[in-house]
């Protein structure tokens, strides 16, 4: 009987032990994906600000879907579409004096669900002919491996 009770207790410890690392080692993977998915997705942004630079508009463009239902809506309204979206950029900035420089501040980065994330923050484009700055919420997905915005809600 002696033995049966040291057995139980010795279970009982080495069971909550072994749930317990069970758990952290769950939060801890959950926080390193996080962590891999906003490093990625701030290097996707940091390319377009280099594209950007340099107007490269189709470089810019590789950080958006390459689908008729990406969805930008800015000044101008609703725009649908990845070939609407560059000839849109193509046309507000025709030169590299209306490109000028961007830079974003991220100020927030959330999981929404799976592999799909929001980024919230701050553009200033600043430009010889004038600066321009404003806000944004951008929606990240995960698509075949990539990173990719696939809504963008700018002004």
């Amino acid at each position: 009987m002696r033995y049966l009770f040291l057995f139980i207790i010795a279970f009982n410890v080495t069971s909550c032990i072994s749930v317990k690392a069970d758990i952290t080692t769950e939060s801890i993977e959950k926080r390193t994906n996080t962590d891999m998915a906003e490093a990625a997705i701030r290097l996707v942004l940091q390319q377009q600000e280099t594209a950007w630079k340099n107007h490269d508009l189709e470089g810019f463009m590789k950080g958006y879907w390459k689908s008729d239902s990406l969805k930008f809506y800015g000044s101008n309204g609703l725009t649908l579409g990845w070939d609407k979206t560059l000839a849109n950029y193509k046309k507000s900035y025709p030169t590299k004096a209306e490109t000028g420089t961007l830079n974003f501040v991220i100020n927030d980065i959330s999981k929404i669900e799976g592999d799909n994330y929001w980024v919230m923050g701050e553009y200033h484009l600043k430009r010889a002919i004038g600066d321009a700055n404003g806000v944004f919420i951008i929606i990240f997905k995960k698509i075949h491996g990539e990173w990719k915005i696939i809504a963008d809600v700018s002004c």
